[in-house]
C-alpha cells in the first residue's frame, strides 16, 4: 500500500475518532436536570429521589428514554468504588457522560489511535502499542483538563462571587437570601454550583454540609477558606459580612500574585514542553517519512526497545523536573 493511501486512511481514522467523541460528549439524554447534576455524587448519601421527582416538573415519558443495553451496564458497575470515582471526575468536569460512556471513549480512543499507528508505520507493532496506550489515556488527560480549567474559571470568580454575598448580607438578606441571590446574579459555574448548594439545603441537607460538597466538586484552597471562616462564624458569632469581605481582598491580591508569577515563569513552562515533545515529535516524522532508517530502531527488541524506554523516561523525567521548577507555590 503506497504510503499516501496509508496517510490517508490515517486522516480518515482520526476525523471519525474526534466525531464520535464530539458526538458523545454533546449528546443530551434530555433527563430530568435537576436530578442528573445531584445525582452525580452517589457515593455521597444525601439524595432523595422522591423529593427530586416533585423539584421539577415531568418530562415526556418518550424524552427519558435511554439505551438498554447502557442502563443495565450502569446498573452493574453503579455501587463498584471506581465508578463512583469516575462520576466524581464528570462532576468535577461538568460533562453529561455516564461511567459506561466515559469508559466506551476510552477504548475508543485507544482503538483509534492504535489503528492510527499501524496504518501510518505499516504495522509496526511497537508504533500500534504506543498508539493504544497514548488513546487510553487521552480522555483522562481531556477530563483533567476540563477540571483544571473549571476550577481556574471559579476560583477567578470567587472575589466577585463574595462582592455581592458581603452587599447582600449588608443589605439585610439572610445567608441563604444572599446565597440565592448570587445563584441568579453570578456568572457560570459558580452560579451553578450555588444554585445546587441552595437546592441541597431545600431538600434537607444542612448548610454546612452542602458547603462541604461544594468543596469536594471544587477543591480550591480559597473556597476551602471561606467554608472554614463560615463554620466558624456560625459556632461562635461575628460580623459574617466583614469577614468575608477581608477574605475577598486577600484572595484578590493572591490572585493578582498568582498572575505575576505566571507572567515571570511563562518561558520556563514553554521551554519545558518543547524540549519534552520535540524529540518525540521528531521520532514519530521519522518513523512515518524514514521507516528504513527508524526500522532498525524499532524491530530491535534486544537493544532497540530498551533504548526508547530509557529515553522516554528521561524526558518524562526532565519535564516533571522543569514544571516543578517553574511551579511555585503561593
Amino acid at each position: 500500500m503506497p504510503p499516501q493511501l496509508f496517510i490517508i486512511v490515517g486522516i480518515v481514522v482520526v476525523v471519525v475518532v474526534v466525531l464520535v467523541i464530539f458526538a458523545i460528549t454533546i449528546r443530551s439524554r434530555q433527563r430530568n436536570e435537576l436530578e442528573d447534576r445531584l445525582g452525580r455524587y452517589s457515593d455521597v448519601n444525601f439524595i432523595d429521589d422522591n423529593k427530586l421527582k416533585l423539584a421539577e416538573p415531568e418530562q415526556p415519558q418518550e424524552k427519558k428514554k435511554e439505551s438498554a443495553l447502557a442502563l443495565r451496564l450502569d446498573s452493574m458497575i453503579a455501587g463498584q468504588d471506581f465508578a463512583k470515582n469516575i462520576k466524581q471526575q464528570l462532576a468535577r468536569a461538568d460533562l453529561n457522560l455516564t461511567v459506561t460512556e466515559y469508559i466506551a471513549l476510552h477504548f475508543i480512543a485507544m482503538l483509534g489511535l492504535a489503528a492510527i499507528g499501524f496504518l501510518l508505520t505499516g504495522g509496526q507493532i511497537i508504533w500500534v502499542i504506543l498508539g493504544g496506550g497514548v488513546g487510553l489515556f487521552v480522555p483522562r488527560l481531556y477530563i483533567s483538563n476540563l477540571q483544571a480549567t473549571r476550577l481556574k474559571k471559579f476560583e477567578q470568580q470567587l472575589p466577585d462571587v463574595l462582592g455581592l454575598w458581603v452587599n447582600a448580607l449588608r443589605s439585610g438578606y439572610s445567608n441563604m437570601q444572599s446565597l440565592e441571590a448570587i445563584g441568579r446574579e453570578a456568572p457560570q459555574p459558580a452560579s451553578g454550583e450555588i444554585k445546587r448548594v441552595v437546592l441541597e439545603v431545600q431538600i434537607g441537607i444542612t448548610q454546612e454540609e452542602a458547603l462541604d460538597h461544594l468543596l469536594t466538586r471544587m477543591p480550591s484552597d480559597d473556597l476551602d477558606l471561606i467554608i472554614t471562616a463560615i463554620n466558624i462564624q456560625r459556632e461562635v458569632g461575628g460580623n459574617l459580612a466583614e469577614i468575608l469581605d477581608v477574605i475577598g481582598h486577600t484572595i484578590r491580591e493572591r490572585i493578582k500574585l498568582k498572575g505575576e508569577i505566571q507572567v515571570l515563569t511563562a518561558q520556563g513552562r514553554i521551554t519545558g514542553w518543547i524540549i519534552s515533545l520535540l524529540p518525540i515529535l521528531l521520532a514519530i516524522f521519522l518513523a512515518i517519512t524514514q521507516q528504513d532508517y527508524m526500522g532498525r530502531l524499532l524491530s530491535n527488541r534486544s537493544c532497540g526497545w530498551p533504548m526508547l524506554g530509557i529515553g522516554l523516561g528521561m524526558i518524562g523525567m526532565g519535564a516533571a523536573v522543569i514544571q516543578k521548577v517553574v511551579d511555585i507555590e503561593i
